[in-house]
């Protein structure tokens, strides 16, 4: 009888405790074949399972638990001090732990000996994380859009032996992979311009918005200093200025300055490029109501009130749309080129759930990335940057494929 080793094949260690039981098995009799062969499984699953910890109980970060349990490579634990977060049916693999993060030393006590965590918490919570992650020598990953954590996690990053990746969602995140990829492709580059939005597919108030991602996180980059790259230089703009329209598919969307969605990538371009932004989708009058709100009413200084104004009167929706729409100019062989990326992800059942588009790409980015660095395919040690990562891997990975365009044309067909 043949005992085969192609499930376990990823690892030295697995072939090496796979050889010992062959050993074994030479000297039993059939009867302990069934036991040897159980005891190889359990021992391959302990040494592939990589040990999880996703902070944050939220629709994102609820999402990403489920993704990561489901395919048996990952034991994880959702952290969260909501009881009532936690108390959401999650699958039977998935363990949970009530926890306030900001409690001395209690975080550091959940992550001694993990592989990994994510973070899926508000972005006021980021830097404690990582701070975290940094005392443990746990590798971490983000998904926040905020400019100041992401310096401080660079900070922590220098000579860590562990790797510190943020920024990897959907913006920033997918949208730095899908423009350094196009502007590689170019001798010189002209404009690198980034649109990234998340919308509901059927509109119905004079916003023309539903909630479908974090309140705290819109508000933030609605209201922070935007990075962009203007005649070559690398200076700040501001939120909710430089409006432009547009037209896809027969849609027409406006687009406008919001923080955080460029990541690194206006560091990685700089002195490369003449004209680098990023700009967030909506339907056209969004901005200008969100101008009257946060500039003419002060809202901006009272972010509490505008996020319970938000959540009392806009429902959330898991019928969205994520459109990504990068266009990149410059110079190949001596002419002047042009390259454009446009997709669009709808919301759809994953497993047994129907997610949001947003929940859908922005959890895909994360656990991709984390598949990658758990394969080796990404450095596992200081600062990594979203750029860093080769958009043809990404999309190969059986989470970067919900961004695959041929299977979203083939859904949309069916």
């Amino acid at each position: 009888m043949i005992i085969s080793t192609k499930p376990f094949g990823r690892s030295f260690k697995v072939q090496l405790h796979i050889a010992r039981f062959h050993a074994s098995f030479r000297q039993a009799s059939c009867d302990d074949f069934r036991q040897i062969e159980l005891a190889q499984i359990r021992i391959a699953g302990e040494l592939i399972m990589k040990n999880i910890v996703v902070v944050g109980a939220g629709k994102i970060g609820s999402t990403i638990a489920e993704m990561l349990s489901a395919t048996g490579d990952y034991r994880v634990t959702l952290v969260d001090r909501s009881a009532a977060q936690l108390a959401a049916e999650l699958p039977a693999g998935v363990a949970t732990q009530e926890l306030d993060i900001a409690a001395a030393g209690e975080l550091e006590k959940v992550l001694a000996g993990k592989f990994a965590v994510l973070s899926a918490a508000p972005f006021h919570l980021t830097t404690r994380i990582a701070e975290a992650a940094a005392a443990t020598g746990v590798h971490y990953l983000d998904l926040t859009e905020d400019v100041v954590s992401t310096r401080r996690v660079k900070e922590l990053a220098r000579g860590a032996k562990n790797a510190f990746i943020p920024q990897c969602g959907l913006a920033p995140g997918f949208i730095s992979i899908v423009a350094n990829d196009l502007a590689s492709r170019f001798d010189t580059l002209e404009s690198v311009r980034m649109r990234v939005g998340a919308l509901p597919q059927y509109p119905s108030n004079a916003l023309n918005y539903n909630l479908t991602w974090s309140t705290d996180g819109v508000i933030n980059e609605y209201c922070e200093p935007c990075e962009a790259i203007v005649e070559g230089e690398l200076i700040e703009v501001p939120p909710l200025e430089e409006r432009e329209e547009f037209s896809l598919d027969g849609v027409t969307y406006e687009a406008f300055n919001t923080s955080g969605g460029l990541g690194t990538l206006a560091e990685t371009l700089k002195g490369k490029v003449r004209t680098l932004n990023y700009r967030t989708i909506r339907y056209p009058g969004h901005a200008a109501i969100m101008k009257a709100l946060l500039n003419d009413l002060g809202l901006r200084h009272r972010r509490d009130v505008l996020k319970d104004i938000f959540e009392s009167a806009l429902p959330s929706t898991l019928q969205d749309v994520v459109i990504v729409f990068v266009t990149v100019s410059g110079r190949r062989n001596g002419r002047l080129l042009q390259e454009t990326y446009a997709n669009k992800i709808y919301s759809h059942r994953v497993g047994n759930i129907v997610r949001s588009a947003i929940q859908i790409t922005t959890a895909s980015g994360i656990c991709a990335v984390l598949d990658m660095l758990a394969d080796g395919s990404l450095p596992a040690k200081g600062f990594v940057r979203q750029e860093d990562i080769a958009l043809d891997a990404f999309l190969a990975n059986r989470f970067g494929r919900a961004y695959a365009q041929h299977e979203m044309v083939s859904r949309l067909a069916s």
